[in-house]
C-alpha cells in the first residue's frame, strides 16, 4: 500500500469515527429529551433493546456516511 493510500484511508477513517460519534450523541440527545415520546416507547416495550440497537445502527450509518461524504467533497485537490 502506498503512502498516499494510507493517508487517505486514515483521513476517511477519522471522519467516519467523527460521524459515528455525532450519530451516537444525536441519538442519545433524542432519547434523553424524549422527543416524540421515544424514551417512553423504548422503556415501555418489552423489545426496547431491539429498538435501541436499530435506532443507533441507523443513525451511525447515516452520520458516518455524511461525515465521509463531506470529507471527500471538501478535500483539497493538488494543482
Amino acid at each position: 500500500m502506498h503512502k498516499d493510500e494510507k493517508r487517505l484511508l486514515r483521513f476517511l477513517a477519522g471522519h467516519l469515527v467523527a460521524g459515528l460519534v455525532a450519530g451516537a450523541v444525536f441519538g442519545g440527545a433524542l432519547i434523553a429529551t424524549n422527543v416524540g415520546n421515544l424514551r417512553t416507547l423504548l422503556f415501555a416495550s418489552p423489545d426496547g433493546w431491539l429498538f435501541a440497537v436499530l435506532f443507533f445502527v441507523g443513525l451511525s450509518v447515516t452520520f458516518g456516511s455524511i461525515g465521509m461524504g463531506a470529507a471527500i467533497m471538501l478535500e483539497k485537490k493538488d494543482p
